[in-house]
């Protein structure tokens, strides 16, 4: 009956560790940390216009939902990590894009 227990015990906290690490994205929140810092840098500068602001605030939304989403069943895939990731390398090539165009604040 002791016995049973441990194992009991073992499995729940071998279960418990593993539904930790399966939810957490670190490299994911970093990226989307830094992608914040950049959009708010360029509206600061005057680089992103309103526009461009809102349209990347908008794009880091949906990558957020995705990420939600991916969390929801409690184990984030290799196939939804994958996703998660070509979301920000697209929403990073459109930060730079928007930053480094023709276009300023406080022009049309």
């Amino acid at each position: 009956m002791n016995a049973k227990i441990r194992i009991a015990t073992l499995l729940a906290l071998s279960a418990l560790a593993g539904l930790g690490q399966a939810q957490s994205t670190p490299r994911v929140n970093q990226r989307e940390a830094h992608q914040q810092a950049r959009i708010a840098q360029g509206a600061a500068s005057g680089s992103l216009t309103g526009k461009e602001t809102q349209r990347l605030e908008r794009e880091q939304a949906v990558i957020n939902k995705t990420e939600a989403h991916a969390k929801a069943d409690g184990t984030v895939t290799r196939h939804e990590r994958r996703k998660l990731h070509r979301m920000q390398d697209a929403a990073s090539h459109d930060i730079r894009h928007a930053k480094h165009n023709a276009k300023v604040a406080g022009t049309p």
